[in-house]
């Protein structure tokens, strides 16, 4: 929670309080340190914010004190737990001049560094962060400093995570852990480590020992007031049940999360990820629907009564408003997640709510939007050197390029421009996601490279097949939701074509089994006459006229193909 100044009557306004974090300084106690330290120790939350709300001290920090770099790191630590945000540190931070950390003991110079590393990964800064506790852990050794120790390697996890280096990370989080389990007195820092664990196995496909993390995390934090904790704790368990495809039951956890933020942390951008989370899983709802939808659209009504028709009708319409509604609610989830994420700065949490509008706008055939919104995930992924957002808004600019080949607009020039555009993009995404060890980043780019492959315009075939046996590799028995769903529709189109070509190849041969010339005239036309008519911009005419056959014939050959709706 961002414990805004001007809701405490006790507390002085924001100015007021910049103004003495400018003014000379004043001692502070020692027991008010031991305090705050023992509260945090405990995840007493209520307490320790109170405490610094209601003692107005600490904001004049004497830098020359004996404490001050251990009271910056504590109250650092009081940000990270949802006091406040990192601007806070950076008005302490500038009390510690140049001259006066050349004279600190070795020890505070060190806490003061961690500092720094905190606020750098609290402002997406992950590179600086990871050198920074690089040196504090080696420093470590001959600080003889336990907590510290741990300390640093639970941020320095965090910041390895940032960056998609999920092995890197794991082996912090659990250095972390390990210290922490030396004493039973850190029963609770280890719980809320286990939290960051949890995550880092789910995304090596580990499921079920992730979620057992989460629960021996919930089971002893239940026992504190650290309700941010636990509102991750039910954003994580939707992210795992999402991946295996229960949609529905995630929701029910994003929820949860979203009601336990919101009781007190309604501007923390942990809510705002969540936000997104809960958006993004109905958006694969909506998709759902509209398969739903599109196989209802393609029963041919001829065969029903009229009463069947008719309720056929009505069906399809209720799912058409379901989907919109579904699509209304998650446009407005993202539009809040970006109002947090805007208030504080977030430009990797901003880009992320992007992307999900984008790919909902594109799914609703808004590709210029889709695309504009892209364009400007790409361009915050860039500026902050975010290769897994990068990675990802190549991949949605990628659909918006082959939605817009699909759709025929422009001249056969244009066409093209936008074909090949898709391609480079996929590549980008592909080289991306490899500079990550985020196995399903690379599988997603595999899978968009591959369906470019496969389009009408390129029929790629090989290339498209490498791509999905590269994605097969990439994802584990786990992985049961949209990307699964992607995979498999790739593989079909691939076996289809094969199909053809073996078809095409026995014929060749003068294998043709009991079919009599005129199916197989029948069949090689129904082959052909799709493929013709997508190149023609799905002009019919422009097809009867190049094969010199009657509309009439087009028109049945791609009815029959499924490529035309039955009442055209």
């Amino acid at each position: 929670m961002r414990y805004q100044l001007e809701q405490n009557e006790q507390t002085i306004s924001r100015p007021q309080r910049i103004r003495d974090l400018e003014l000379g300084p004043m001692p502070l106690g020692l027991q008010f340190l031991t305090k705050l330290t023992a509260a945090l120790k405990r995840l007493q939350i209520a307490k320790g914010i109170n405490m610094l709300e209601e003692q107005q001290a600490w904001i004049k920090l004497d830098p020359r004190s004996a404490h001050s770099a251990e009271l910056l790191l504590c109250i650092a630590q009081w940000v990270d737990v949802g006091y406040r945000n990192y601007e806070l540190i950076d008005l302490l931070l500038k009390r510690f001049s140049p001259k006066l950390r050349r004279r600190m003991p070795f020890g505070d110079y060190f806490r003061l560094r961690m500092v720094e590393a905190f606020r750098a990964l609290s402002a997406e800064d992950a590179d600086t962060a990871i050198e920074i506790l690089e040196v504090v852990l080696k420093a470590g050794r001959e600080l003889e400093d336990e907590k510290l120790t741990t300390l640093a390697h639970f941020w320095k996890a965090r910041s390895h995570r940032k960056k998609g280096e999920y092995d890197m990370a794991l082996h912090h989080i659990v250095q972390a852990r390990s210290l922490t389990q030396k004493t039973s007195e850190e029963t609770m820092s280890t719980a809320v480590i286990q939290i960051q664990e949890c995550w880092l196995l789910f995304q090596k496909g580990l499921h079920k020992e992730a979620l057992q993390l989460l629960d021996h995390a919930e089971a002893v934090l239940k026992t504190t007031d650290y309700d941010l904790a636990l509102a991750n704790i039910e954003s994580a368990r939707g992210r795992i049940v999402r991946r295996a495809g229960q949609y529905t039951k995630a929701l029910a956890h994003f929820d949860r999360a979203i009601a336990i933020y919101s009781a007190q942390h309604a501007d923390h951008r942990n809510l705002a990820r969540t936000l997104v989370n809960a958006a993004y899983t109905k958006r694969l709802l909506a998709l759902q629907l509209r398969k739903r939808i599109d196989a209802r659209a393609r029963r041919p009504d001829r065969l029903r009564s009229g009463a069947e028709s008719a309720g056929n009708e009505r069906s399809r319409g209720n799912l058409h408003a379901r989907y919109n509604e579904i699509c209304r609610e998650a446009l407005a989830q993202l539009e809040r997640g970006i109002e947090i994420y805007t208030s504080h700065g977030y430009s990797s949490g901003i880009g992320s709510a992007l992307l999900n509008a984008g790919h909902l706008h594109v799914d609703s055939g808004d590709i210029e939007r889709g695309a504009q919104e892209a364009l400007e995930a790409y361009t915050l992924a860039l500026k902050k050197n975010d290769q897994i957002l990068m990675a990802r808004a190549r991949m949605l600019q990628a659909a918006t390029e082959n939605a817009r080949v699909d759709e025929g607009l422009g001249e056969d020039k244009d066409i093209e421009v936008h074909a090949d555009t898709a391609k480079q993009y996929c590549d980008e995404a592909i080289a991306l996601a490899q500079h990550t060890q985020n196995r399903r980043l690379l599988a997603g780019a595999y899978i968009m490279r591959g369906m470019t492959a496969a389009s009408d315009f390129f029929q790629e075939w090989d290339v498209a097949n490498e791509c999905a046996v590269a994605a097969s590799a990439l994802l584990g028995s786990e992985d049961r939701d949209h990307l699964f769903e992607e995979l498999s529709a790739l593989k079909t189109l691939v076996l289809r074509v094969c199909g053809i070509n073996d078809t095409l190849r026995a014929w060749s041969e003068g294998v043709l089994g009991d079919k009599t010339f005129q199916q197989i005239t029948e069949e090689f036309a129904g082959m052909v006459i799709p493929k013709v008519w997508m190149r023609e911009n799905k002009r019919i005419s422009r097809v009867a006229d190049r094969l010199s056959i009657s509309p009439k014939k087009v028109r049945r050959l791609l009815r029959n193909a499924g490529v035309l709706d039955g009442h055209r």
